[in-house]
């Protein structure tokens, strides 16, 4: 049996908490950032919408959210969660992510998969799925550049909040796969943080995104036990 716990979960980066009360103004404020985004989404969550959206993420209905903060200011850049966990299946997805404009392209993607990773993989799964707008190239971009693999289209799925009928682009990361994948998200977020240091000055994350480009060097096997010590989710539940 899979049995997901609901955090918080801290890495080098980013710390994952569980979304309370307290997030509620910090969350408005960010899902107001990038009013164009939604149009491609199931859901809206700015504006006017976003009395709805809290009770959808907060419901507790087949679903655990999650605020991204930054773990160098404390401040809440995004929010995620666990969907739809059947722990007799042991699969999980994950979804309803946003991240204000910023950070996207830096660490905090990376590392926040990672964490919800690692925490579903190490407490049993077989399964991690992703499900996807057909029309949100950008996404599945960053899904399959997790490693994640394409497995479906399913064909005039669901009907958005616009009234789009959309087509839906399924993705999975199974356990055998897991490891390759983990080894990859581990490179990432290290060759971000490198790159976020050497744009301020310092060898510590700042509160800014880091531009990824080419891959440096795999990192030693030192630099990657020291992340795996720090990027390791907590089984706090």
């Amino acid at each position: 049996m899979m049995r997901l716990g609901k955090g918080p979960f801290e890495g080098l980066a980013v710390r994952l908490e569980p979304l309370g009360r307290h997030h509620r103004e910090a969350l408005r404020e960010a899902l107001n950032r990038d009013p164009e985004c939604w149009d491609v989404q199931y859901s809206r969550g700015a504006s006017d919408h976003f009395e709805s959206y809290w009770a959808g993420l907060t419901s507790g209905r087949a679903r655990t959210a999650f605020a991204v903060l930054l773990r160098s200011s404390g401040r809440l850049v995004g929010t995620t969660s666990y969907l739809d966990a059947s722990p007799r299946d042991r699969s999980v997805e994950i979804g309803s992510t946003y991240y204000v404009p910023e950070v996207r392209g830096g660490v905090v993607n990376p590392e926040t998969k990672l964490l919800l990773l690692t925490h579903a993989f190490d407490r049993g799964a077989h399964r991690v799925q992703f499900s996807i707008d057909g029309r949100n190239a950008r996404s599945q971009a960053a899904v399959a550049k997790l490693g994640a693999v394409q497995e479906a289209v399913l064909r005039r799925h669901r009907v958005t909040w616009t009234g789009h009928v959309r087509d839906t682009v399924i993705f999975s990361i199974v356990d055998r796969e897991w490891p390759d994948v983990r080894s990859r998200l581990h490179r990432r977020v290290l060759a971000a943080l490198d790159h976020a240091g050497r744009g301020t000055g310092s060898s510590t994350t700042a509160d800014l995104p880091s531009a990824e480009g080419e891959a440096p060097p795999s990192p030693s096997s030192e630099e990657l036990a020291a992340s795996r010590g720090h990027s390791t989710p907590s089984t706090a539940g």
